[in-house]
């Protein structure tokens, strides 16, 4: 059993949330191992992927030193059976305090969804551990943010190749959301840029 902050602390700790989304289980499994395997420890699949509480289950069980979480969580009903299956963190497009409520209650991580300073301001005032920003602006405006909210937590998600995340991290960001170009991306490439992250954290 971890605290919530340890949670947050290993979501965040490689500086990237690799996304996974797949129309099956199967496939989310098979897109989801060799990321693993390369070394990613933190993964989000999202609820919109069809069977994704039966992947999470499975990868959480096969990879327990990895933090596997869900996305796309809109309501407190998939906030409970991600939590069940074995999401360790819930990520939401948008801010929905009973799923904040949900995942504290049972020791997962919230990080809601927010596009404006107001939304980033009331997100954690709800309690969120750290926020989803989306869809991605630019690094200047997390830096602008982060200038006038220094001790927000922000994940800009959305449209980040792998190798633009040192630039998002270096503007303030705590880690970035990647999906479909993290797919793309050969794995020898994404086992250099973890090592690279990993040194520089």
């Amino acid at each position: 059993m971890s605290f919530r902050w340890e949670i947050t602390s290993a979501v965040l700790r490689q500086g990237i949330i690799a996304i996974v989304r797949t129309p099956s289980t199967d496939l989310a499994i098979e897109a989801a191992v060799p990321l693993l395997d390369a070394g990613i420890t933190s993964l989000e699949l999202p609820l919109t992927n069809p069977g994704a509480l039966a992947a999470i289950e499975f990868l959480s069980r096969t990879y327990p030193r990895a933090t596997i979480g869900a996305g796309t969580v809109l309501d407190e009903t998939s906030a409970v059976l991600a939590i069940r299956a074995g999401a360790r963190f819930l990520v939401s497009p948008n801010l929905e305090p009973s799923v904040i409520r949900a995942a504290h209650r049972h020791g997962a991580a919230a990080l809601p969804g927010a596009a404006t300073v107001t939304e980033i301001v009331h997100a954690l005032e709800a309690g969120a551990d750290a926020v989803k920003v989306f869809p991605a602006p630019t690094p200047r405006w997390v830096q602008d943010v982060r200038a006038a909210l220094p001790h927000a937590p922000l994940v800009p998600t959305g449209g980040i190749a792998p190798e633009e995340v040192s630039a998002w991290l270096a503007a303030g960001a705590v880690a970035c959301g990647v999906g479909s170009a993290l797919a793309r991306t050969p794995i020898d490439t994404i086992r250099t840029l973890i090592r690279t992250h990993e040194v520089n954290s």
